[in-house]
């Protein structure tokens, strides 16, 4: 996936806008209610000069009370006018900010939808920064484009049209000569423009570099105090805040600048004009009130180049934004639900029967790297089974595998005898309990956190889950129990606790296949005692698979596959596996000497 910042937004295609069309389509109604609104408030807005033009002409040109007459007539006609302006404009902006609202909402959920399906292949090439900045940013400017962009560039093309028909209207010459005014006018205001937006650009980019610093730098505090660091680290953040500080002032002054030239230049263009319709008045050629319809249209047809001009700035920076979320959108995982899944046989009180053969496996990232080569294990219902090793000898890899992370690139795996790849992710995922070496505590509640190993457990079953893992003693300690709020991944627990936590979520599954890497890594020697006595009883009825460097978590296995460079190089109790004297002889003398 490339960078947002190496894609530049505004150098796509508008056509990428088109892409969105799926996501407006179910709103018609609304965009036909905000369309009526727009086109009555564009011609209100049309009405107002010639409005002023009756007034001028009729109301001050008569006299006497037929003068105060036309007077309060026309003033009435025009506050008429206003009103339906005001109604039709904030319908119009009611419409199209809810349609705004909508589609980003929409657009959110359905790329957020999409990247919680992928594969651990897909996040092996995006960074969760990207595509939070994907969610959050550019659907920002989505909605900036539907709510608030499309309504401004339709009115404005309008305005656009409308103004200049009745420009001639009134005046052919003068029309002829603010044409060339308006070129002159608006040309350095939009070049200039483009520059001021570039700065706001780079100016957003030092922002969003200091608060990337900031947040990398609290969230290792620690790390950082234990280093004293502290200082170095200030100061490095007001370097970066500094440069965010100078690059805005860059911008202000470009934007002080546009305001002086856009200034000048248009009231510039506006007194020329207005001299030139002061001798027409003056010549009898033209009227008060047709000179004041006049700069009232010139200045409606300016308003909407200048606006269109913006306009077109946000919507190619929208463009670029739809870009990248198709993007997003367009990914599909390589792990996939079959059509037409098959079922899994009922469950035994045994549990699961697991079988590899002839299992190959390379990460997409790492091609020239078997993971696993050439493994066969075929592991009976009820079977609990120990899986030791060296670092980077695929055991974890295993794991992936058999959650369906990722696919083999050959041989056959299967749960209860059928293909896992001919079972429904969610079926699969379902039958199988994980206790992960790096626990994953939510920002929620102790209840909530181990209820998330299934959703629709009572609050008894879930202090039940807690009591197996030996989590209920400390959870209760807790100032609120089991409502209390557990901090961002777990901040107030311990290493031990959050662990005890997860073994409490898997438990609650009850699945017939239980997967524990390093289950009791991370406890201290009372709390691995009732660990393991809690996991021994849940080991009962169900197949379990038990990753662990700690060799006396292992020992009571009922066999012990000792794994090197992606194949099984030793199988066998331990006992049996001492005497052999081999990797696994060699690993426990380590251990214990350690011990």
């Amino acid at each position: 996936m490339t960078s947002t910042r190496s894609k530049a937004p505004q150098k796509a295609s508008l056509a990428t806008l088109a892409g969105l069309f799926p996501f407006l389509k179910p709103y018609k109604r609304q965009f036909l209610l905000a369309g009526m609104a727009l086109l009555v408030a564009a011609c209100a807005t049309l009405a107002v000069p010639y409005a002023f033009k009756q007034m001028i002409d009729l109301g001050f040109g008569a006299a006497g009370a037929k003068s105060a007459e036309h007077i309060d007539l026309y003033f009435i006609a025009l506050f008429a006018v206003a009103c339906v302006l005001a109604v039709a404009t904030a319908a119009r902006f009611y419409m199209v900010s809810w349609l705004g609202e909508r589609v980003t909402a929409d657009i959110r959920t359905a790329v957020y939808s999409h990247v919680v399906a992928q594969s651990p292949q897909f996040f092996e090439t995006a960074q969760t920064g990207e595509v939070l900045s994907r969610l959050t940013t550019d659907t920002t400017l989505i909605q900036a484009i539907v709510g608030t962009s499309i309504s401004m560039a339709l009115r404005n093309v309008l305005l656009f049209v409308g103004g200049l028909a009745m420009l001639f209207v009134t005046s052919v010459k003068l029309s002829s000569i603010i044409l060339i005014m308006l070129l002159v006018v608006v040309l350095p205001i939009v070049l200039f423009g483009r520059r001021v937006r570039k700065l706001s650009r780079d100016s957003q980019d030092r922002i969003a570099d200091a608060s990337a610093l900031a947040g990398e730098i609290l969230n290792a505090m620690p790390t950082v105090q234990a280093f004293t660091h502290e200082k170095i680290e200030a100061n490095r953040f007001g370097s970066s805040v500094e440069s965010a500080f100078k690059t805005a002032v860059q911008r202000i002054r470009a934007r002080a600048s546009l305001t002086l030239i856009a200034i000048l230049l248009v009231f510039g263009a506006i007194v020329f004009v207005l001299w030139m319709g002061a001798h027409a008045v003056v010549q009898g050629t033209m009227t008060g009130g047709e000179l004041g319809q006049f700069i009232l249209y010139a200045t409606i047809v300016a308003g909407a180049i200048g606006a269109l001009s913006e306009v077109l700035g946000e919507a190619q920076r929208a463009a670029g934004a739809t870009e990248r979320l198709l993007e997003l959108l367009a990914a599909d995982s390589p792990v996939q639900s079959p059509a037409q899944p098959k079922p899994l046989p009922p469950r035994t009180e045994a549990g699961a029967a697991l079988r590899l053969a002839d299992v190959r496996f390379h990460y997409p990232s790492r091609p020239q790297t078997e993971a696993l080569s050439n493994l066969s294990v075929a592991i009976a219902a009820g079977e609990t089974v120990a899986i030791v090793g060296p670092s980077g000898a695929g055991k974890t890899t295993l794991f992936q595998l058999l959650l369906r992370f990722y696919d083999p690139q050959h041989g056959l795996i299967t749960l209860d005898g059928v293909d896992i790849r001919q079972l429904d992710l969610h079926t699969l995922r379902n039958a199988i309990g994980i206790v992960p070496q790096d626990t994953i505590i939510f920002s929620a509640n102790a209840i909530d956190n181990i209820r998330y190993g299934r959703a629709d457990a009572t609050d008894a079953e879930v202090i039940a889950a807690a009591k197996m893992a030996a989590a209920h003693e400390f959870i209760a300690k807790l100032p609120e129990g089991y409502q209390s709020f557990l901090g961002e991944r777990g901040v107030r627990l311990s290493g031990g606790q959050r662990q005890r936590i997860a073994i409490a979520r898997a438990l609650l599954k009850n699945p017939p296949l239980l997967l524990l890497d390093e289950a009791t890594s991370a406890l201290d020697a009372e709390s691995e005692r009732l660990v393991q006595s809690a996991l021994e009883a849940a080991m009962v009825g169900r197949t379990t698979l038990v990753i662990a460097h700690r060799l006396a978590t292992v020992q009571r296995a009922d066999r012990i596959l000792v794994m090197e460079h992606g194949h099984v190089v030793e199988t066998g109790t331990h006992a049996s596996l001492v005497a052999q004297g081999g990797l696994y002889a060699s690993l426990a003398a380590l251990q214990f000497s350690q011990d």
